[in-house]
């Protein structure tokens, strides 16, 4: 099954942001594109704009004067769904809301051809539920786009139950002909990246929730150590707070009030607040300057300590074995020893330090945990977290360690998995389940987390780079620390986990 044939017409339904971005995106395609809204007067206002738009693309030359008049010619407000009669893709970006998208796609499958392929922008609702009420639900399907649509190049091809094989297929030859890199995923509630990317936002919300850390110094440490582009809180601010909880409670909701997608009491109460974000001017950050920047607390940054007169390692450092190369060449000595009871640092003081793995500094005498980066060598912040138990002494060596490597140190409360290595597991662990219950591949998983939430890394390219067993590992002791359900490695981490230790030969 092949793309749509670049004459026939495309129609949109619903002419705000996402109506309009994709509509823009199909009419520089090639179609003819057909807005319609059931406001009078909108789908002409929403041509405009497009207009104005395009306007702009020819005046920073991304697109060819002529070219930009052509598409204009192709694009037509329509005063009734009748004029949509002879479009071969309808896509639909109206209210999320279930009752109107079924009773708009019945009038629909009245009006078009039984060869008419039709589709919603939905983010949060069923796809098969909106298909449910269709006579023909086979010629139905999902096609989320993401907000810039112009910009951002994933969608996602959402096959709901009922949808036929050819009609997915053609919608997504369809969205890569435009320029898009689409993926396919089966019906599943938030799909691929509002499934999978809930406990960025989710762990970050805990850690504050536990006053383990405020938002600033959370929002730096998942920047400068995790690598991320943004923090979690700066980046619900820019959603909308009512937008991202919504999202996190309709995927919550519809797995049955699953645990691991347990929405968060503070940002409920940002929410009652009035404080949604750069769209109110107020939510964790201040925007209240008008200009769109956020007025914020600095992270928490510890003051200069000196550095230990060396280290002596013991057992293997696993993802964070490269720190080994950074302390030599910052000058400070290393002594190896071959461990099997522990894979750590001990410091001058006695005290040792060692790669957050789910476990507590307060179970252990005088121990200093460090968070997880996506390059120990690139990272300009490292977090540590301590107990009140912990030796001042291994505290301080511990922070001189890491500003000797020319690290911001964060000290942040006696948090198991810390910031950066909690929700980076929780992400792999997401994923493989979501692998192993059919909703997408390997593949079509990282690229939707690395272009549609901009990851600096795939789960299953972290999860390799990590190590089978690492996410396993520490999910498992998050979860003897918190037996509530939010940290138990799901069937198929453990599953993948096992299967490595048995082609090693550890049985045990």
């Amino acid at each position: 099954m092949t793309a749509l044939d670049l004459n026939s017409p495309v129609a949109v339904v619903g002419t705000g942001t996402m109506g309009q971005g994709i509509a823009q995106v199909a009419l520089i395609a090639g179609h003819p594109v057909r807005l319609y809204d059931a406001a009078p007067g909108r789908a002409q206002t929403a041509a405009d704009a497009i207009g104005a738009r395009l306007d702009r693309l020819v005046e920073k030359e991304r697109l060819a004067g002529a070219d930009r008049d052509a598409a204009r010619a192709r694009l037509l407000p329509a005063q009734s769904l009748a004029d949509l009669a002879d479009c071969t893709l309808v896509i639909e970006a109206v209210l999320e809301r279930l009752d109107v998208k079924q009773e708009l796609f019945r009038e629909l499958e009245g009006i078009v051809g039984e060869d008419c392929l039709l589709a919603s922008n939905t983010s949060s609702l069923s796809v098969t539920a909106i298909g449910g009420a269709l006579e023909n639900p086979g010629r139905f399907v999902g096609l989320h786009f993401f907000n810039p649509a112009p910009l951002l190049p994933l969608v996602e091809v959402v096959s709901g139950f009922a949808s036929d094989v050819t009609s997915a297929t053609r919608a997504y030859e369809t969205a890569r002909a435009w320029g898009k890199t689409p993926v396919a995923c089966a019906d599943t509630p938030g799909f691929i990246v509002n499934r999978i990317a809930r406990p960025f936002y989710a762990e970050a919300l805990a850690v504050y929730e536990a006053q383990g850390a405020d938002p600033a110094t959370i929002d730096a440490v998942l920047r400068e150590c995790g690598g991320f582009k943004m923090g979690a809180f700066e980046l619900t601010d820019l959603i909308g707070q009512d937008v991202n909880e919504s999202v996190t409670h309709s995927v919550w909701q519809s797995f049955f009030q699953d645990v691991r997608f347990t929405p968060s009491l503070a940002q409920r109460r940002l929410v009652e607040a009035g404080r949604l974000g750069r769209k109110s001017g107020q939510g964790w950050y201040d925007y209240s300057d008008g200009n769109g920047a956020a007025e914020r607390d600095e992270p928490h940054t510890a003051e200069k300590s000196r550095p230990p007169a060396h280290v002596v390692v013991e057992g293997d450092l696993g993802p964070a074995s490269e720190l080994l190369a950074l302390i030599r060449e910052a000058g400070i000595p290393v002594r190896e020893e071959d461990e099997d009871h522990g894979t750590r640092l001990v410091l001058p003081s006695g005290g040792q330090l060692a790669l957050a793995d789910g476990q507590t500094s307060v179970e252990f005498r005088d121990v200093v945990y460090f968070d997880l980066a996506l390059d120990y060598r690139r990272a300009t912040r490292i977090a540590l977290s301590a107990s009140q138990d912990t030796s001042p002494q291994t505290l301080a060596e511990a922070t001189g360690l890491f500003q000797a490597l020319g690290k911001n140190v964060s000290v942040i409360g006696d948090v198991p998995g810390m910031i950066v290595a909690r929700t980076v597991a929780r992400i792999v662990d997401l994923a493989h389940d979501a692998v192993a219950k059919g909703v997408a591949t390997e593949e079509d998983i990282d690229t939707a987390m690395r272009l549609g939430v901009n990851y600096p890394l795939g789960p299953f390219e972290w999860s390799r780079r990590l190590g089978r067993n690492w996410a396993y590992a520490l999910l498992d002791d998050l979860h003897l620390r918190d037996p509530s359900g939010r940290y138990a490695p799901s069937l198929a981490l453990y599953r993948h986990a096992y299967a490595s230790d048995k082609r090693e030969g550890n049985t045990s």
